[in-house]
């Protein structure tokens, strides 16, 4: 550590001081590097409240942008060398870097919202400008706003329908939850990277099954992008997982999510890929009171640590019967007899209060199953999302057939 000291005060040519002696290992090299920034949190969830370096998807993002970067001209080696086609795929070569611009950009303003810890509203709009290169990209090569009416609705609205404006509004809202959606279900060692993890897998199990159909070159463009994250990931997953030495904050949530986007967009089965986003619906349908503020939110609702047993449970969060509104109130009721909150009430002088479990499917979880081991809540959670990636499969090939003519 003095002449890691000694290299940041002394030295202009920092990166002559600290070289990583496994160069291959970029994670675990870089470690002290992002302490020594104040790039670094506690795992509230460990009784030894030790230093983890944060944003390591930092890392795992700037290695997969480098791998395609090196990657461009491949797809495109034929034409370099003049014999296998006649002219210059150029709608093909700006879809790949349009793809890339988004991503990088994304990442950008991911690692920009680790460092200056922007509020919630700015999460949204992040995402929103790293889209506009891909909605562009999608706006020149194809401009295609019709959609297949899904069977039940074609005797209202017909056999196609051209959806104008509104599709690339929901291209633009796809790319924000697909980076909301993987940051809003987190608070547990190797949660984040790991379904990123699966979710990517299950992708690239979609693209290959599909590659001897009428959309080849999509899922070849998709396979492109996933099969890269994918290693990344498994690399990050690898540190990340219980107990984590690294935590990979937002930056690789928002990379992740765009990177799903883009693929999803571009590779034409955005649908599809919502699907294997199943559970990460559920939590956002379950966290919406709390995310528009209809009932309290706190700043985290990660799961609670019980000292005496180290078991994870469920965090609540507590506030005033009168700084509920009407709206809220029905909530608490409607949720209460589904079972799916334990809700408290209770007086503090002359303040009635209010106590309900956070709104995560993470809570929900505990909830059910009672009290858990960090390490043990995580691989169900993992389970949860293999078995969401199995329904979307079960829905996309076989109760798709009820929508539409397949």
């Amino acid at each position: 550590m003095a002449h890691l000291t000694e290299c940041y005060e002394g030295n202009p040519a920092i990166w002559l001081c600290e070289r990583p002696k496994n160069p291959t290992n970029l994670i675990p090299a870089f470690k002290e590097h992002f302490i020594s920034a104040r790039l670094y949190g506690l795992d509230m969830n460990k009784t030894t409240k030790k230093q983890v370096p944060e944003s390591q998807g930092v890392i795992s993002g700037t290695v997969f942008l480098i791998i395609l970067f090196l990657f461009i001209p491949v797809p495109f080696l034929g034409c370099f060398m003049g014999e296998q086609c006649r002219s210059f795929p150029h709608n093909e070569f700006v879809q790949l870097i349009g793809a890339l611009l988004a991503i990088c950009c994304m990442i950008f303003l991911g690692f920009a919202d680790d460092v200056l810890n922007l509020r919630w509203r700015h999460k949204l709009l992040l995402p929103t400008m790293a889209s506009l290169p891909l909605l562009m990209v999608y706006f020149t090569n194809f401009g295609n706003t019709v959609i297949v009416v899904p069977k039940p609705f074609r005797a209202l609205l017909g056999m196609h329908l051209d959806l104008g404006i509104l599709y690339y509004a929901y291209m633009g809202m796809l790319a924000v939850f697909c980076t909301n959606a993987i940051n809003i279900l987190a608070g547990i060692n190797g949660i984040e990277s790991g379904q990123a993890l699966f979710i990517s897998g299950s992708i690239i199990i979609f693209n290959v099954l599909e590659l001897n159909g009428d959309y080849r070159d999509d899922h070849v463009f998709s396979l492109y992008f996933m099969i890269p994250f994918f290693f990344t990931t498994l690399a990050l997953f690898y540190h990340n997982w219980y107990p984590s030495s690294v935590f990979v904050g937002d930056t690789f949530c928002y990379f992740a999510g765009m990177t799903f986007a883009v693929v999803g967009i571009l590779g034409h089965f955005s649908k599809t890929m919502l699907l294997f986003f199943i559970p990460q619906v559920v939590n956002f349908i379950y966290s919406l009171p709390q995310l528009f503020h209809i009932v309290p939110c706190p700043r985290h609702r990660l799961p609670r640590l019980q000292a005496d047993t180290g078991k994870l449970g469920m965090s609540y969060s507590k506030f005033k019967q009168k700084d509920l509104g009407k709206l809220g109130q029905l909530v608490l009721k409607v949720a209460e007899a589904l079972w799916l909150l334990e809700v408290r009430r209770g007086q503090e002088g002359d303040d009635e209060f209010i106590e309900c479990n956070n709104m995560t499917l993470i809570n929900l979880v505990l909830k059910i199953l009672g009290p858990i081991q960090e390490r043990n809540l995580t691989a169900i959670m993992l389970l949860i999302q293999v078995l969401g990636s199995a329904i979307a499969f079960g829905i996309r090939y076989h109760l798709v057939r009820l929508f539409y003519d397949v």
